[in-house]
């Protein structure tokens, strides 16, 4: 029970998913279908993709001082990120992660 709410009862959408503090929420780029001389993979063979775009920042991180520390991804940024950071999380038909912007290793332009 999540708060008196069943979790089958919980349903997520992009705009309802807010990234605390210095997380950030990359939807999915598509992954590779064949190899490059042609041959078709299965789904099995498949890599992670590591390139996705941002679709929600948190506002930023707590510094000793109590400010906040800037996030440097904005939404709609193409990026580049870890391999195997962060947490998958599909939402409708859609592939997201949730990561630390630390796990972001850079924006493509």
């Amino acid at each position: 029970m999540l708060g008196g709410l069943d979790m089958a009862q919980v349903s997520l959408s992009v705009s309802t998913v807010k990234p605390l503090s210095d997380r950030v929420l990359i939807k999915v780029g598509e992954s590779e279908e064949k190899t490059p001389g042609g041959i078709l993979l299965p789904d099995t063979a498949k890599e992670k993709p590591q390139v996705g775009e941002v679709v929600a920042v948190g506002a930023g991180k707590w510094n000793e001082d109590a400010s906040r520390q800037p996030m440097q991804v904005k939404v709609g940024e193409k990026v580049l990120y870890s391999k195997y950071a962060g947490t998958d999380i599909k939402i409708g038909t859609e592939d997201y992660v949730l990561l630390s912007e630390k796990d972001i290793l850079a924006t493509l332009t």
